[in-house]
């Protein structure tokens, strides 16, 4: 059993960005039509805007205004399938026999992200990327409550994924738009997460956003279910 407490979150999605948006998704969630929106990052001069690919801009985006109001805080980054389309564009420069960009390929890495996240913060707190499967939102929470358990004051959690390029929509099926969900853990006991065997019906929207929707609705508990394994969030409202 992990206990935690959610402190502040945030999420962004094309056409859903204010706490009003996310309040009318909530109680009639859609697919929004996902034509490349940016995320705004105006905080950030321009030549560091630059290096910033779409899915940086949006953990940037979701990220910058929580960890403003914090001291050092160390960050877990959790994205299933990453960089794609930065990658995808090096795989074609390969089979044109075109030569590879240093940069571009530095910055495909999947902590590549969370490199710039602690360049641009001046933040060298422990921070950690992963690639979970579609249970990632609850794999990076137990590594974000492993650095509360260290003694971590505050964990910031960022779930992100982008649209896959249309090469790869035959093979890639759990992104059904592009999403960041931030979350800052501290400690506490309003909510606990366990794990035990089981199957069920798989989400209708990616965990993470069911989360976004539980956080909203005062949803006091939820089950997500990935392969054999049943996860159970709870809300203490005592």
């Amino acid at each position: 059993m992990t206990y935690f407490k959610i402190d502040q979150w945030r999420a962004w999605a094309p056409s859903l960005d204010t706490v009003d948006d996310w309040q009318a998704w909530q109680q009639a969630p859609f697919a929004p039509a996902d034509e490349g929106q940016q995320p705004d990052v105006s905080f950030l001069p321009a030549m560091q805007r630059r290096r910033l690919s779409r899915l940086a801009r949006m953990l940037f985006h979701v990220s910058w205004p929580i960890a403003e109001t914090q001291g050092p805080l160390p960050l877990v980054f959790v994205s299933r399938h990453g960089e794609t389309p930065r990658t995808l564009n090096i795989l074609a420069d390969l089979a044109r026999n075109e030569p590879l960009s240093p940069t571009q390929f530095s910055l495909s890495v999947h902590n590549a992200i969370i490199g710039l996240w602690s360049i641009l913060r001046a933040d060298s707190s422990e921070m950690s990327a992963l690639a979970g499967e579609g249970d990632g939102l609850e794999q990076g929470l137990l590594e974000a409550a492993s650095l509360l358990g260290d003694g971590a004051p505050a964990v910031l959690l960022v779930v992100a994924e982008e649209t896959p390029p249309a090469l790869y929509a035959p093979f890639i099926d759990d992104v059904p738009f592009s999403y960041a969900v931030a979350l800052l853990l501290t400690p506490g006991n309003d909510w606990q997460l366990s794990l035990q065997p089981g199957s069920g019906p798989r989400s209708t929207w990616p965990h993470a956003l069911e989360l976004v929707r539980a956080l909203g609705n005062g949803q006091t508990s939820l089950h997500h279910h990935w392969k054999n394994r049943q996860w159970t969030w709870s809300r203490n409202t005592a």
